[in-house]
């Protein structure tokens, strides 16, 4: 009985095992997914989500990269659903409300002639409440 020069792992049938790491679905990029893209054609939107638990034909693997720079076709909207795991940045809405209502918050005096009406109670009848804006709520300290 002769030995074979391959040796005894090597097949003379390619294997047809497939990574573990699933793979981004555009052409000649081997990076790994990490989001999927899917389209709702009744809606003219595209949707990229989190990576899917499991590869469908109608869903499009991204990386990181082609997801960033994902663009869609004219008419379309693309809605981008964050998975909650990764840090979200403030988008620039978020800081203009933000410095908006510390601007407010800067000029007591006016503030104070709108609560000093009232009852001394804030708005809604909440007597820690100074005032408010939108969502943003500005409270009295509690020292005071």
């Amino acid at each position: 009985m002769r030995e074979s020069r391959r040796g005894p792992l090597k097949s003379a049938v390619p294997s047809n095992v497939v990574s573990p790491v699933r793979r981004c679905s555009r052409t000649a990029c081997g990076r790994p997914a990490v989001a999927t893209l899917t389209y709702v054609y009744a809606d003219s939107t595209a949707v990229l989500g989190p990576l899917a638990t499991y590869a469908e034909p109608h869903c499009y693997d991204l990386c990181a990269e082609h997801g960033e720079r994902l663009t869609a076709p004219r008419g379309w909207e693309v809605v981008r659903l964050s998975d909650g795991s990764a840090p979200t940045r403030p988008s620039g809405d978020d800081l203009e409300a933000l410095a908006n209502a510390v601007r407010e918050a800067a000029r007591p005096h006016e503030r104070k002639a709108e609560a000093g009406g009232k009852g001394g109670t804030g708005r809604g009848g909440d007597p820690m409440e100074v005032g408010r804006r939108g969502h943003l709520r500005v409270l009295r300290s509690p020292d005071n």
